[in-house]
């Protein structure tokens, strides 16, 4: 029973020295050129409804209810989404919208884990019909999920989705 005790207290010893010992901040981004004007680009992703069409997460689970609420792309609008355990429950909140530029959203995850996001997208133009465009996450990792991180981080979870969701967000601007 003492060894048994002693193994506990060791294993709990363990993971709080790794929990205390990892990165629990993360902001993950990914950048593509569009060959579409800043604003046209700009008004698409702002759009909540729009998501579903280029967002990778969304396109998991084809019957995923989803309710929008509020003036779609300004603050204060908000999107609900449930979903199979690939796409899991959630809210995301307008936040900013300055027009043209910058947008934000606040998402809650609430399952499969419950966690709270940043999102932003950030637009440039290059040329008339050539748009740089950024799409990241930042956000603060708790326990367990530190310990998650350290084999399987942010960057490796949601960069791939990034990189998808831009090349289809490409695609389908381009093709209008």
């Amino acid at each position: 029973m003492t060894l048994f005790f002693y193994l506990i207290i060791a294993l709990i010893t363990f993971f709080a020295f790794l929990h205390a010992w990892v990165k629990k901040d993360y902001d993950v981004s990914r950048t593509v050129v569009i060959k579409k004007p800043r604003e046209e680009v700009f008004t698409f992703v702002r759009q909540l409804k729009n998501q579903p069409l280029w967002n990778p997460w969304f396109q998991r689970d084809s019957n995923a209810i989803m309710k929008y609420k509020g003036n779609d792309g300004k603050v204060g609008s908000s999107f609900y989404w449930k979903g199979n355990s690939k796409v899991g429950e959630g809210i995301q909140r307008v936040t900013k919208a300055k027009q043209g530029r910058v947008y934000e959203t606040k998402i809650l995850f609430v399952k499969p884990v419950k966690v709270n996001a940043l999102t932003y997208i950030g637009v440039k133009e290059l040329e008339a019909e050539k748009t740089k465009m950024v799409w990241g996450t930042k956000g603060h990792l708790a326990f367990p999920l530190t310990i998650i991180s350290i084999f399987y981080s942010p960057e490796k979870a949601l960069g791939e989705n990034f990189d998808q969701g831009l090349k289809d967000l490409k695609k389908l601007l381009e093709s209008r």
